[in-house]
């Protein structure tokens, strides 16, 4: 079978756009509200387990959650990598550690940097706290990193 020249073929131009904006809805919204005041809010379910970033619904009932309620800005580390050639979008230029921390308060863990400066200060187990932005924009990224808390 012959293939068409290329006068034969016809051509337009394509751009991928999302020519919309997403609402966060109440609950994501009063989320980033908290972050921008240096507050990080969890949502209670009505078996009383805290979702950290919270959900509007249940993850294991589909019932929408209770509450939102104030959890600690420090943590535990449950498990880690490290990155040693950050990626031009990482949330930090120099190497870092991504980690699932559980905030004092909640049942769940959220994914976020650790500024450790190495891997061999980085454990399971070991505590954080959030660094905020200095000028927040109601995003997870007022989270800017957590640091490494220093046993007393």
């Amino acid at each position: 079978m012959a293939t068409p020249d290329d006068s034969e073929v016809l051509k337009a131009p394509y751009a991928l756009q999302y020519t919309y904006t997403r609402s966060t809805g109440p609950v994501l919204g009063h989320f980033f509200a908290g972050l921008m005041a240096g507050r990080v809010l969890g949502a209670r379910t009505a078996t009383g387990r805290v979702l950290v970033p919270p959900a509007e619904y249940d993850p294991d009932t589909g019932e929408a959650v209770e509450a939102l309620i104030e959890v600690g800005t420090a943590g535990t580390v449950t498990t880690w990598t490290w990155v040693d050639a950050p990626a031009e979008s990482a949330p930090l230029s120099r190497a870092f550690g991504w980690a699932l921390i559980r905030l004092d308060g909640a049942d769940t863990a959220m994914l976020h940097a650790v500024d450790a400066g190495s891997p061999e200060r980085m454990a399971t187990g070991m505590r954080v706290r959030a660094r905020f932005a200095a000028e927040p924009r109601g995003a997870i990224t007022d989270i800017v990193c957590f640091d490494p808390v220093e046993a007393s």
